[in-house]
């Protein structure tokens, strides 16, 4: 039997999950490409080598560029949009799936104004339908490369999640399960902006201590309001959370300490972003997170520095600061009925 996946999204991370699934046996993969020039690329040169230099996609991982015939007779979709363009994506291809073939996002961030994940985008604009969410530390250009990783994969359906994993998990990309898919997709997204944090402490350069602090108390960060949501505070210490954010925090590869870094080095956002003003995730997420962050009244210090940095005009140097001159407090509240 032969097991078709399509992938809606030609980006880095959408090569990547295609040349993993695409060589395990009996599966084939579709790519849906939205531009007819980077399809024309990706054929001729079975992949994209300013993405993904050295990569190649198999014979068995085809290109198109029209939604329907991407998506005939997948029997499962996975999503690798980023955010900001997720709801654009999924209304132009409305109705070409049908409701029972499950959906998996790979995508990490939070939609501006409504505040919704990307699984509540893909309810928003398909209806209900059997979705996961796949996250953890998995840079596509180590996962191209084959390089050993691991992720998990989160559904409310347990069978969704064990059917994700067998179409995706190979022996050297380890696939595991998790039931708290908002946890999974809340950490995938905020993250980032902790590794914007954690790049403009390597551009102001203040050494391993600091931005050690900075990503326990971002983690900290993440995990109070991912439980104030409703996710398990288990997942905050596996590797959609703590996993995920070590490698976003300290890989080269990471295009949101890339930019954090640029930006403590004294570069405009504008200019952190580079030519073509690249997406980077967690710039869309922390401006979505604050609003939310405001009227739940979470306190997000981190978070909230970073978006005064990036949007506001403060100093990352005065931002840090900023963090360090906090009133002094416990690491850990008290347990109601424990401590004194």
């Amino acid at each position: 039997m032969t097991h078709r996946v399509a992938i809606l999204g030609s980006g880095a991370w959408a090569l990547a999950m295609a040349g993993l699934i695409g060589r395990k046996p009996s599966h084939r993969v579709n790519i849906w490409c939205p531009r007819s020039s980077t399809a024309a690329l990706l054929r001729r040169e079975r992949g994209n080598p300013e993405l993904l230099p050295g990569a190649t996609l198999p014979d068995t991982v085809a290109i198109e560029t029209e939604g329907p015939a991407a998506m005939a007779g997948c029997s499962m979709l996975l999503v690798a949009v980023p955010t900001i363009h997720l709801a654009g994506v999924l209304r132009g291809h409305a109705g070409a799936v049908p409701r029972h073939v499950p959906v998996v996002s790979l995508v990490k961030g939070i939609e501006s104004g409504s505040m919704l994940m990307p699984t509540g985008m893909i309810r928003r604009e398909w209806g209900e339908r059997p979705l996961a969410v796949l996250s953890g530390p998995s840079h596509a250009e180590e996962v191209a490369k084959g390089l050993p990783a691991a992720v998990v994969v989160a559904s409310a359906d347990a069978s969704l999640a064990i059917e994700a994993q067998e179409r995706i998990m190979t022996d050297r990309f380890r696939v595991y399960t998790n039931s708290d898919m908002a946890g999974v997709e809340w950490a995938g997204a905020l993250k980032n902006v902790i590794g914007i944090a954690a790049g403009i402490c390597d551009g102001l350069e203040l050494g391993d201590n600091a931005k050690a602090a900075m990503l326990t108390r971002g983690l900290a960060e993440i995990a109070r309001s991912g439980e104030a949501l409703g996710a398990e505070p288990g997942t905050f210490s596996g590797l959609a959370g703590i996993g995920d954010l070590l490698t976003t925090c300290f890989s080269p590869h990471g295009r949101n300490r890339r930019l954090g870094r640029a930006i403590g080095l004294g570069k405009s956002l504008e200019e952190a972003r580079g030519a073509g003003g690249q997406v980077v995730e967690g710039v869309n997420t922390v401006k979505a997170l604050m609003p939310l962050a405001h009227a739940r009244g979470w306190d997000m210090p981190i978070c909230r520095g970073v978006h005064e940095v990036l949007f506001n005009g403060l100093s990352p140097r005065l931002a840090v600061e900023g963090l360090l001159l906090r009133a002094p407090r416990p690491e850990f509240q008290p347990k109601e009925g424990k401590g004194p």
